[in-house]
């Protein structure tokens, strides 16, 4: 599902930095471990077309998101890619019912309000619909930032840090509530962490090792 070899990347005037080889197969879990610095969310970019492939090759879901052009990438990641980062971008001029119906506008879909509703359903945020952003606390915002990833069934979902600032219980209600979601889409997930407490939550997960090695 995700293949990468002989990934490099540079920054303007920054080092190059080398990632490890990935293979990972459809309904998996993949964590990559590695300090801050190490290279995990900038992996996380390029294998969702946010960053284009510089040096090395890389095949997600049958493609490579650096092949296609700005708005047929923007919709294929929009159709196949649930991502959440760090920051979860909701928009605050939106609602969370016009946030997620941004994801349809991204895909070049028909809105479809019901398939919004059921999701914020599923995630225990129904009642959320009509709010902004800046009503929710931190535990709703990243439910709303989750159910518009997952909003289009995608194939992969790409967690960065998803448990950053979390106490042991939000920690481990957030891990579950990933891998739950996964596996109901039949997804492979991808988590970039240097949480310890993720990888004893996931002790069958396939590894790579993200180190600071720049040259």
């Amino acid at each position: 599902m995700i293949q990468s070899q002989h990934l490099a990347f540079r920054y303007p005037k920054g080092p190059d930095i080398h990632f490890p080889d990935i293979d990972v197969p459809q309904g998996q879990v993949l964590l990559l471990r590695g300090n801050s610095g190490s290279g995990k969310s900038t992996w996380l970019a390029l294998v969702a077309g946010l960053l284009d492939v510089q040096v090395g090759e890389l095949r997600v879901a049958g493609q490579n998101p650096s092949a296609l052009k700005s708005i047929t990438r923007d919709a294929w990641r929009a159709r196949t890619i649930g991502f959440l980062p760090q920051k979860m971008h909701l928009s605050s001029a939106l609602t969370v019912w016009d946030n997620l119906a941004l994801a349809y506008f991204a895909a070049g879909r028909k809105t479809d309000g019901t398939a919004i509703q059921n999701t914020l359903q599923n995630l225990g945020v129904a009642e959320l619909a009509g709010r902004k952003p800046a009503q929710l606390s931190g535990g709703q915002a990243q439910r709303v930032a989750l159910a518009r990833a997952l909003l289009m069934q995608p194939k992969i979902i790409l967690a960065d840090e998803p448990t950053a600032s979390l106490d042991d219980t939000a920690a481990a209600s957030a891990i579950a509530l990933l891998c739950q979601c996964a596996s109901q889409c039949g997804a492979t997930l991808v988590l970039a962490t240097h949480d310890s407490r993720v990888v004893a939550a996931l002790p069958g997960a396939w590894v790579a090792k993200f180190s600071v090695f720049k040259v």
